[in-house]
């Protein structure tokens, strides 16, 4: 009997290593605009603070007292995971440090590392190369980070296992609308109180003109009618306080270049709302990946009784309904008014990595225990304080405080707080 021959199974090819390179200059962060856009789209990054326009943008504007960081791994020559990151000094908690930290500020809400391919060994790479680099830097900081991120729970496994300390800290839950069905739905959804504002407010401004709501996304009108847009923001409480865009050089210079360039992708929406041909409200938004993403609201404060943002806001969202929009992300803290609209959050995460030395213990220890104790104390201390300047406002008109509602601040507060936005 005669037995068929079995060709043996072939080896499985074991991949190739991969590489880490450090990009620390500007012509290497431009170089890297096509890569890392196409490793943008093929992880599935659905915001724009990730992408090379935002960074480079960012990095011209205020990347001034620091240096680039930023590490690609490679699979052969193709990038497979990019972490964007900058080298600086300064202190924390009365320590001075080397941070090791994402290139951002107060500007940038999203950041995560962005990977698709071979991610657990990329990971292991990129901390594999941060130890090479440990003379370099003190405290590793990752900011803005979604909660659920693998990038919480793989670099806490890789540090922890070579001895290092982290922490995790958790930041503002940003307010969002996920768009899911019909307009009418969503807006009778709304409390009737801010309808029925809605509706009257609505009908006082129409006694000034007619009301529409205008969107500049490209073409030569980008400029003018985003400075447009900043003095309408200059002219509220922000102009007042000093706080404006217009007021810091490099803040103004950073949504000007970013207007330009998100206008050149299709990103760019500047929405006002128009009475009777004159601009009263600005919404400064990016549309990306079919998300809208609010940066800059603004109002005109001579008509702050007509609450002329609310105005534009239920058109800009009555109009991602009709485009079939995924959401709207109202970005930032956990502002009352944000509550009125949201229906959702979307909590971040902040990880702090560190050698364990004795100086890094106290760090770590000032950061993750002391400090939010501090915070704790401190928001009783406000809490306190505004309850009883809230009693003897209610006294000194003949009347008594009434009780706060519950899982909300009392009314007259609550009023205050939601027209904080129109002020």
């Amino acid at each position: 009997m005669r037995l068929a021959q079995v060709a043996p199974e072939p080896r499985p090819t074991a991949e190739p290593a991969l590489r880490v390179d450090t990009i620390a200059d500007a012509q290497g962060l431009l170089e890297l605009q096509p890569a890392w856009n196409t490793l943008l789209e093929e992880a599935g990054v659905d915001h724009p603070f990730l992408s090379h326009e935002w960074v480079r943008t960012w990095w011209e504007c205020f990347g001034a007292g620091h240096e680039l960081h930023i590490l690609v791994v490679r699979d052969g020559q193709r990038p497979i995971a990019i972490v964007p990151l900058m080298r600086g000094e300064g202190r924390l908690y009365g320590l001075r440090v080397r941070r090791l930290e994402i290139i951002g500020n107060v500007h940038t809400q999203r950041f995560d590392v962005i990977s698709k391919h071979r991610r657990p060994e990329a990971y292991r790479a990129i901390w594999k190369a941060l130890m090479r680099q440990k003379a370099l830097w003190d405290v590793l900081v990752l900011s803005h980070l979604p909660a659920g991120s693998p990038t919480l729970t793989m670099f806490t496994s890789l540090a922890q296992e070579d001895g290092y300390l982290t922490g995790m800290w958790r930041s503002a839950e940003a307010p969002y609308i996920p768009i899911e069905g019909g307009w009418e739905a969503y807006f009778n959804h709304l409390s009737p109180k801010l309808r029925a504002n809605l509706r009257r407010r609505g009908r006082r401004l129409q006694q000034s003109g007619d009301v529409r709501m205008e969107v500049v996304g490209s073409g030569q009108d980008v400029v003018e009618a985003l400075e447009e847009g900043l003095r309408i923001e200059a002219a509220g409480w922000k102009g007042r306080a000093g706080t404006a865009i217009a007021d810091d050089e490099a803040t103004h210079r950073f949504y000007s270049l970013l207007a330009r360039r998100a206008a050149q992708r299709g990103w760019l929406r500047l929405h006002f709302l128009r009475v009777g041909g004159r601009r009263i409200a600005f919404d400064f938004s990016l549309f990306y990946a079919d998300k809208a993403y609010l940066l800059k609201p603004a109002y005109d404060p001579e008509f702050a009784t007509c609450s002329p943002y609310s105005q534009l806001l239920v058109r800009i969202l009555q109009d991602h309904f009709d485009r079939g929009a995924k959401e709207f992300d109202f970005l930032g803290q956990e502002d009352a008014w944000k509550f009125d609209w949201a229906t959702r959050t979307r909590p971040q995460e902040w990880l702090y990595v560190m050698p364990d030395s004795p100086r890094m213990r106290l760090l770590r220890f000032a950061k993750f225990r002391i400090a939010p104790r501090l915070r704790r104390h401190r928001a009783l201390v406000v809490a306190r304080d505004a309850a009883r300047t809230l009693a003897a406002t209610w006294i000194a008109r003949g009347r008594q405080p009434r009780p706060p509602r519950p899982g909300g601040p009392p009314e007259t507060e609550r009023q205050a707080i939601l027209e904080t936005h129109e002020r």
